[in-house]
């Protein structure tokens, strides 16, 4: 039998409570993401994602959609499959100190980026900004204190005027205890002033699940009394042991992660799906043999469906598109897929 504190640490998606409590809803209320949650009163609320407004014409049910998009460049596919968030990346380090700026270059209110955000969201989507990602000075790596790093989320977060928060994790940073510590204890300072903020860490998995520098992250999460709405995993990049089966890897994947946030959480089976997200790699990924396709897409949308995952998001819709003939192998790995198909397919697949 879990502690109260283990439960916590998506019971805080359910119903809320504190690390130190015995399960009472005494601390942040419990974030409305796509699990599902409660507000301070006990009402029931829910997410875009989750209700399946997700489809903002109200047509569509199950998992939401959430692409990566860049934040300082459009593409023609941001639009494709109506998504019901944008993932907004990436809010990192200036390179020098605890200053955040878009993809460590651009101000926080840079006014392309504002005027970006403003076209992304008039359709009814929302923005989720994505802090770190794979390459830069992650901002827990460059601030030396936790207020000072709760103040620099903060102020990305206000400059975007979004209230979803997603936290990607990854290399070396994962591996960093210190700065693992002072992420949680940060982002738990910055829930306490903003009870409505969604929590989501977007995490490295393999087929055999989540690893355990990934699961000592939601344990230092769970300590510091951080309200989680989602568990991303990235499905992609499994090394050259894997190759064919993208779709299946991605199910293996989830199913071996979601039995692992089922112990962890102390929760059902149910609870663990809905806190749960998917990300893939459309088309070629960075590891050699590993081709993700319409069909694994439409794979995993099927088993999304199935399992009542809170969302699907996919890297990225500025590669949702065929690469032009005779363009290099890099070229398949930033702005198109590598793969044969229709502008957008891939937001079609996903948002089913």
């Amino acid at each position: 039998m879990p502690t109260a504190g283990v439960a916590c640490l998506i019971a805080l998606t359910l119903a809320g409570c504190s690390a130190e409590s015995d399960g009472a809803s005494d601390a942040a209320p419990a974030a409305t993401g796509p699990a599902g949650g409660r507000s301070a009163s006990g009402s029931p609320t829910t997410s875009p994602e989750e209700s399946g407004a997700g489809t903002r014409s109200g047509t569509r049910a199950g998992p939401g959609y959430a692409p990566y998009v860049s934040a300082d460049e459009a593409s023609g596919n941001d639009s494709a499959g109506s998504p019901t968030t944008y993932n907004l990346g990436f809010v990192i380090a200036d390179g020098r100190d605890c200053t955040p700026k878009w993809n460590g270059v651009d101000a926080i209110g840079d006014k392309a980026v504002r005027s970006r955000i403003s076209a992304l969201t008039k359709t009814g989507a929302t923005v989720r900004v994505s802090f770190g990602g794979a390459s830069g000075t992650e901002l827990a790596a460059a601030c030396d204190s936790a207020p000072a790093l709760a103040k620099a989320y903060g102020d990305a977060l206000d400059a975007a005027g979004s209230t979803q928060a997603d936290f990607d994790v990854e290399g070396d940073e994962l591996t960093d205890s210190d700065s693992v510590a002072l992420r949680s204890a940060a982002i738990a300072a910055l829930q306490k002033e903003r009870p409505d903020l969604e929590v989501t860490f977007t995490l490295p998995v393999m087929p055999s699940g989540l690893d355990a520098d990934g699961l000592a992250l939601l344990a230092s999460a769970n300590r510091h009394d951080v309200q989680v709405s989602t568990v991303n995993l990235m499905t992609m990049n499994y090394g050259e042991s894997y190759a064919g089966d993208m779709g299946g890897y991605a199910i293996t994947a989830a199913t071996a992660a979601q039995a692992q946030l089922k112990k962890a959480f102390g929760t059902d089976d149910s609870a663990a799906w809905r806190g749960m997200a998917l990300t893939s790699m459309l088309g070629t990924n960075d590891v050699d043999n590993e081709t993700f396709t319409l069909a694994d897409a439409g794979q995993v949308r099927a088993f999304a469906e199935e399992k009542g995952i809170a969302w699907l998001s996919m890297w990225s819709t500025f590669r949702d598109q065929e690469c032009e003939a005779g363009s290099a192998t890099d070229d398949a790995l930033t702005d198109c897929s590598g793969v044969e198909q229709e502008d957008g397919a891939f937001a079609e697949a996903f948002s089913g």
